[in-house]
């Protein structure tokens, strides 16, 4: 096993998860050193920036929200490029795949995994490749050759989205759920569902995830998405620090198993 030390920054929903993810790392592999753990937002950008990791493995539920990770990976990717992200997920759904690599992930895990295939992702990503199998490459080239293009104006040039529905919008991006978004916003739970399905309507998607996806996409942020060529080819990167040249490739085959 290679001795060269890999710097990983945790984010998990809650302080003990974070303790014993760190724990069980460790004892697999000394050359893995966890440098510092967050459960939320605020203390995820704070310790990162303190700890300057070389992989930051980022639950998609922080105890902020559900979908929090996907907000402080977007703003990761913005202010620490250098930082190689994996996000861990709770299910292989197609919509959070995708959502992890538009909000900049280079590899997705998901709880039900074994500690040696999270162990593998961490290594192959830290060497400057993507940790995904085909299947989930084709749920992402799927997504940008389909991917959500919103009118935001309307035929007089005025936006779609009120004030009070882009409000909500930010909340949906921060993870909040209907209920906690009716309570920062002194509305019924019911209310905020029929807010919700009037904005799916005005931006034509479907779901939370297309809508944290769209409120991602408008900020202006340096997110990674693999290009359709990444699955046939490597494509050289900006080098870290050390200078070696790195390319992203994806080097897994269809299913779980193959990993």
């Amino acid at each position: 096993m290679s001795t060269e030390r890999i710097g990983v920054f945790l984010a998990e929903s809650s302080v003990m998860a974070c303790q014993l993810l760190s724990d069980a790392l460790q004892r697999l592999d000394t050359s893995i050193e966890v440098m510092a753990c967050a459960s939320d937002s605020r203390g995820f950008l704070l310790r990162l920036a303190e700890s300057q990791p070389d992989v930051a493995l980022i639950s998609s539920s922080l105890c902020d929200g559900s979908m929090a990770g996907f907000k402080v990976l977007q703003e990761m990717r913005a202010l620490y490029p250098a930082v190689y992200p994996i996000v861990v997920l709770d299910s292989p759904e197609k919509d959070l795949i995708v959502a992890a690599f538009r909000a900049g992930a280079l590899g997705t895990v998901f709880r039900t995994d074994p500690l040696s295939l999270l162990h593998k992702a961490i290594r192959s990503v830290y060497a400057g490749q993507v940790w995904a199998n085909s299947c989930q490459m084709r749920y992402v080239l799927e997504a940008l050759s389909t991917s959500i293009s919103p009118c935001l104006l309307n035929a007089r040039g005025e936006n779609l989205l009120s004030q009070r529905q882009q409000q909500l919008v930010s909340l949906v991006a921060e993870g909040l759920s209907n209920r906690e978004i009716a309570a920062r916003m002194h509305l019924s739970e019911h209310t905020v569902k029929n807010y919700l399905f009037r904005i799916f309507e005005k931006l034509g998607i479907s779901n939370r995830v297309e809508l944290i996806m769209y409120s991602l996409s408008q900020r202006d942020t340096s997110c990674f998405v693999p290009p359709p060529a990444m699955v046939r080819r490597g494509i050289v990167v900006p080098p870290r620090a050390t200078g070696h040249t790195r390319s992203f490739v994806s080097p897994l085959t269809c299913g779980p198993d193959k990993r």
